[in-house]
Parts: C-alpha cells; sequence; structure tokens
C-alpha cells in the first residue's frame, strides 16, 4: 500500500506551487518529518516534510513542474512496510537497475583529486550504479555535475577543456572551446514574481525619490555604551535597524499618506504599522513583517529580525508572515551601497532606503568635522504622497535618528 505525498495548504491566497527541488531520490529512505521536496510560491519558498517514514517510491511531479494544493507529487511506501533503511519495503518503488553503459572514448579529461561531488550528482551515481572515479567531470572546479553522470551513462562523450584541445591543425595553437559558455538557469517562482511586482510598480505608479543624510554618531555612541548590557539582559544584539523601525513609525505617525493605499478611487489610510523588513534570503531577496510595530520595544524588534533573518537563510519562513505590510524599510548597506533609488513593493506608498555608514567631512557648529554619515532614499508613490509629506517623513526620520532621546520625550 502506497502513501500519497500531497502539496498541503501553504496560505489562504496560495491555491498552486512549483516543485523547486527533491531533496530526496526514488528509492531513498525518509524519516517521518524528513524534508523531502522544496515548494516554492509567490511569496516564498518552504520544505514539504514526509508525512510517515518510508521509502520514496514514484516520483509523479518532477522539479520545475507546477502543483495545485491538495495534489499528490509522489507516493511513499506503506510504513508498516519499512523498518530500517537498510531494509527493503514490499511495496516501496525501488530505483531501476542500472542498464550498460556504452564505453567512452579513450581519451576524456581526467578527474580532479578530491574534485567535490555536487548533490545531485551523488544520487544519480547512486541511482545508476556508477563509480564515481568513472565519469569524467566538466564543472568549474573539477566539480562533478549530474550532467556528467547522465553523460556518461548515455555513452557520450565529455566536453574537452581547452588545455586538453587538440592542437590547430593550420596555426599550431589550441583552440579554447569553454571561455564563451552560457549557463541557463530557470526562474524560481519567487524570482518570477518579484521581477513580475517590481515591473508594475514601476508602470502603474508615479515613482519619485527624495534623498537626505543622517549623522550617525548619536546611535553609534548609544550602542558602544548599552550594547553589551542589552546583550546580556536580553540575549541579542543592538543594531541599526531597531533604531530606525522606530523612526519610520515616528514619521509615519506625521505624514499618513505613506502608511496608506490606493484602492480604485479610495485611498485607505492605516492605523497601525506593519513594517516590512527587506532579507536576503536563500532564494533571493524577502520582505517578512514586523506586525503592529508600533508596540514593539527595541529587544522584541531586534529579536524578531534576527529569528526572521535566520529562517528566511533556511528557507523556512511562513506564508502569513510575508503577507501585507504598510511601509518597506531595505538597507543596501550592508552590502557596501552607498546610495541607490529602492522601488516600492505595491500596494505600499513608501520604502526607505538605508545605506552604508561611510566617515565624511561635514560643516558643524561653524567647522570642518569628521562624522559617520548615511545617505537615505525615500521612494514613494506620487499619486498619493505629495514632495511636502515626503520630505517631512525623511526630515523626521532623521531628526529622531541624530536625536535618539525624541522617541522616549515624544512617546
Amino acid at each position: 500500500m502506497s502513501i500519497e505525498l500531497k502539496v498541503p495548504a501553504i496560505g489562504e491566497s496560495i491555491s498552486e506551487v512549483e516543485i523547486g527541488d527533491w531533496l530526496k531520490a526514488e528509492g531513498d529512505f525518509i524519516e517521518k518529518d524528513q524534508p523531502v521536496a522544496i515548494l516554492e510560491t509567490d511569496k516564498a519558498t518552504v520544505e514539504l516534510p514526509s508525512p510517515v517514514a518510508g521509502v520514496l517510491g514514484k516520483i509523479l511531479k518532477p522539479k520545475g513542474s507546477t502543483a495545485a494544493v491538495g495534489e499528490t507529487i509522489a507516493l511513499l511506501s506503506d510504513p508498516g512496510t519499512t523498518t530500517s533503511p537498510h531494509s527493503e519495503p514490499r511495496d516501496a518503488v525501488l530505483p531501476a537497475k542500472p542498464s550498460p553503459t556504452k564505453e567512452l572514448p579513450a581519451e576524456k579529461p581526467a578527474r580532479v583529486p578530491g574534485a567535490r561531488v555536487m548533490p545531485a550528482a551523488e544520487r544519480l551515481l547512486a541511482q545508476k550504479g556508477v563509480a564515481v572515479e568513472d565519469v569524467a567531470t566538466s564543472g568549474p572546479g573539477g566539480r562533478l555535475l549530474k550532467e556528467d553522470v547522465l553523460r556518461h551513462a548515455e555513452g557520450k562523450p565529455a566536453p574537452i577543456p581547452p588545455s586538453l584541445a587538440p592542437p590547430d591543425e593550420v596555426t599550431g595553437t589550441r583552440k579554447e572551446t569553454g571561455e564563451r559558455s552560457e549557463e541557463v538557469v530557470r526562474m524560481s517562482r519567487l524570482r518570477r514574481t518579484v521581477a513580475e511586482r517590481l515591473v508594475r510598480a514601476q508602470q502603474e505608479a508615479a515613482l519619485l525619490t527624495t534623498f537626505n543624510e543622517i549623522d550617525m554618531s548619536a546611535v553609534m555612541t548609544l550602542r558602544k555604551e548599552h550594547g553589551e548590557a542589552f546583550r546580556e539582559r536580553h540575549g541579542a544584539k543592538l543594531g541599526f535597524m531597531s533604531f530606525f523601525v522606530k523612526a519610520v513609525v515616528d514619521g509615519l505617525k506625521a505624514t499618513r499618506q505613506l502608511n496608506a493605499e490606493i484602492r480604485g478611487t479610495d485611498i485607505v489610510y492605516r492605523n497601525y504599522f506593519d513594517i516590512g523588513v527587506a532579507i536576503g534570503g536563500g532564494k533571493g531577496l524577502v520582505v517578512p513583517i514586523l506586525r503592529n510595530a508600533e508596540n514593539m520595544g527595541f529587544a522584541e524588534i531586534e529579536k524578531t529580525i534576527s529569528d526572521l533573518a535566520g529562517r528566511a537563510r533556511e528557507n523556512k519562513l511562513k506564508v502569513e508572515e510575508l503577507e501585507g505590510g504598510t511601509f518597506t524599510i531595505t538597507n543596501g548597506g550592508v552590502y557596501g551601497s552607498l546610495l541607490s533609488t529602492p522601488i516600492v513593493n505595491p500596494p505600499q506608498s513608501g520604502v526607505l532606503g538605508m545605506h552604508a555608514i561611510q566617515e565624511r567631512p561635514v560643516a558643524f557648529q561653524g567647522a570642518v568635522v569628521i562624522k559617520p554619515m548615511m545617505y537615505v532614499a525615500l521612494t514613494y508613490d506620487h499619486r498619493i504622497v505629495d514632495g511636502r509629506e515626503a520630505v517631512t517623513f525623511l526630515k523626521r526620520v532623521k531628526d529622531v535618528i541624530e536625536n535618539p532621546a525624541r522617541l522616549l520625550i515624544e512617546a
């Protein structure tokens, strides 16, 4: 008896997923709750755990295919027929025995000693019953790729690297065949959705960006003086982002238009502040949401961001953690960006871009001094936000960061 592996309900707005990758091959033993496949949605990438312990029998939906919520994408063996990873379940669909392969040409690139075997290639080697030392490598740095194993199994010659290419009969020089190679990689569903949304934002909204610069001296001094005590008390690092989240909420309270959205011919003003924080995840940029950020303290903000960032790198964010949001903060400074123009995430009306902190000479109290300065950029939808509101908001953020005591006095 087989157990059906189905696509679970991931979120209210998710009706279809794309198979990002299979983490197990047909015939592999799987523990209960062990991840079997990666499912990509419009908003997040999630792991699909096995509901039972058993053997992965038949994969019905290969990598790159789409499947509806509730659809069966693979068959597992009856858990009662599998007792250990080394047993052979009666009902499991085992991988086919390796078929005889044609002998490769005598002249082939040698394998690089200690070369890395990629995971997909390792699974295919086991399926085909091929020894790793018999397969010629073609990947960068001598890496053994899945394509190398398939090529070996089909009896096709391996690509010859430039260093082993035969000399040209006329010039006597070797032909460099690998310098202009190309690699075609299918865009993930998340990346395609991000691309579509960003293009739509450019086409449908009247986007404009205004800039300012912030003296980071006060915040840096606070972090230096209280950072260690903060970590000991709360178990979290006191970062820059918590200051900016607080400053953004303060600015949004003064300029309601940036915390609103257009719905048809109406403007919807929100009286709550769900702040999205852009994070570089394992599959690309994601924007998890800090719900009701106006009610969060510094420690809660830092702990939440740390947790979200960790799970983003492991592709373990939940869809509901990425939905909604009234305003977004993105920090290109962590990658070294000095200045950029962020793009609004529709239907939001604004996004704040943080950048690298750089020591620069500035005029201060009639003298030229060196201060740690950060450029900030606010991109906003001019259909709902006027220049006055945009500049007011950015000036408010600047004032709060340069004088953090305002957060306590005006709370």
